[in-house]
């Protein structure tokens, strides 16, 4: 038993970043638990060895199973688990259980949640608090509390499907769209999972959504808008204009009531000045809307992150016209029809990559070019270099590519890289063509 709560019996089902985080922090804890993966890498092995732990098996019975957010709840291992009597949580739920004590802020949101969570630590640093984020962010959560006062966390909807009776002081939903379809079934299930980062909160707790959607929820509903940096009360901290490059209004306002609302229940001060203060200092989250690269009048953004309508949206609305967009990789069933409205006279030329991209280019209804290449570095700088062909020395090239980055990537964080460098190296030679 530790803390209170039994943990003889844990299977961590799914390995990876988050399995891994859980696996050392029950190690930390004296637990000796049991793991199974379907594909665990080389350094899911390693870190097994290194514990001592055992391979599970799902006929075996167990009281707790703590599944990664990349299992599907009701995959038919996690279904015969619950049968035989255990009961699947994530590490959120473990975290809130084991470090009762731990104050916790929880960001959802279809867009903008990484840099909402980054946005509120960065906040609360400033105001003295040993303020950590985790979760669907680097680090895993289960990393980062025993070293925080605060944690802020950053909840998937995979994530938010395993927090029974997680109950968070501050809540933040930043909106509510249309994402994970292939896995949740419907957009009501996926907004069902995203709703429950307030299911346990009660009257005294804050839930902080944006100023156009109606929740259900028993704690306090405090509304933002892009339009007001303000606190609770009105008072304004910060005016939108002066917010640095990459912080996006919407991100900032959220991020402001949330602070506030963690402050006051420590019962600390609140200074606007210092809030103020920490927003002029604030930056992007990497691979999250930033500019990796300039060449003479043309910025290079990377967001190979919006895979989602509302984060692309979001992207082509901010992209200094004309735009160079670069749309591809592996098509998850995004919907369109705003991107089309977002574009209309700002995109100069959709440049398509990937497994999906001509295919999606040919969707949207806009004049495109498609490059390929043998590998996704290949790809990657031809699509970039048509970009700044597609511009006449003035705009951005955008990388908010709609499309998954499994077909020719590892991830969404190497796709990224692969368009920074080629951004890079194409301002480091018009850099030298100017020597």
């Amino acid at each position: 038993m530790v803390g209170g709560v039994k943990l003889d019996g844990v299977l961590v089902y799914g390995l990876g970043r988050s399995g891994r985080g859980a696996a050392r922090f029950l190690a930390r804890e004296g637990v000796r638990g049991e793991w199974l993966d379907a594909r665990p890498a080389a350094e899911d092995l390693a870190l097994m060895d290194e514990l001592g732990w055992a391979q599970g098996d799902v006929t075996r019975p167990y009281r707790t199973v703590v599944a990664a957010p990349g299992v599907p709840i009701d995959h038919p291992d996690l279904t015969v688990l619950r049968a035989a009597g255990a009961e699947v949580v994530g590490e959120v739920a473990l975290a809130a259980r084991l470090r009762p004590a731990l104050p916790m802020v929880g960001v959802t949101g279809t867009a903008g949640k990484g840099s909402t969570t980054v946005l509120i630590a960065h906040l609360l640093r400033a105001c003295g608090l040993n303020a950590r984020e985790g979760g669907n962010i680097d680090p895993p959560l289960l990393d980062v509390v025993d070293t925080a006062q605060v944690a802020v966390v950053e909840l998937s909807s995979f994530q938010l499907e395993r927090v029974p009776g997680v109950r968070l002081p501050v809540a933040v939903i930043t909106n509510l769209g249309v994402d994970h379809i292939d896995r949740h079934g419907t957009v009501g299930a996926y907004h069902a999972a995203k709703l429950n980062i307030t299911a346990a909160q009660e009257a005294g707790d804050v839930l902080i959504v944006p100023a156009d959607l109606t929740v259900p929820t028993r704690a306090h509903l405090q509304p933002f808008t892009p339009a007001r940096l303000t606190l609770a009360d009105g008072t304004p901290v910060l005016d939108a204009d002066a917010l640095p490059d990459g912080i996006h209004p919407a991100n900032a306002a959220a991020a402001i009531l949330a602070a506030e609302a963690l402050l006051r229940h420590l019962g600390r001060p609140v200074d606007t000045a210092v809030l103020a203060g920490a927003l002029g200092t604030a930056a992007p989250v990497k691979g999250r809307f930033e500019t990796v690269a300039r060449v003479g009048g043309v910025r290079f953004i990377e967001d190979s992150i919006a895979t989602r309508t509302l984060a692309v949206q979001a992207a082509l609305e901010r992209a200094t016209p004309p735009v160079a967009w670069l749309v591809g990789g592996r098509d998850k069933g995004a919907d369109l029809a705003p991107l089309r409205e977002a574009a209309a006279g700002r995109v100069a030329q959709v440049i398509a990559f990937g497994e999906d991209g001509e295919a999606l280019a040919r969707e949207l209804g806009l004049p495109y070019r498609t490059v390929t290449g043998d590998t996704g570095d290949e790809s990657m700088n031809r699509a970039v270099q048509a970009g700044l062909d597609a511009l006449n020395g003035q705009g951005t090239v955008l990388l908010a590519p709609i499309g998954t980055s499994f077909d020719q990537f590892r991830d969404y964080r190497a796709r990224g890289e692969s368009f920074s460098r080629a951004a890079r190296a194409l301002a480091d030679a018009s850099a030298g063509g100017r020597a």
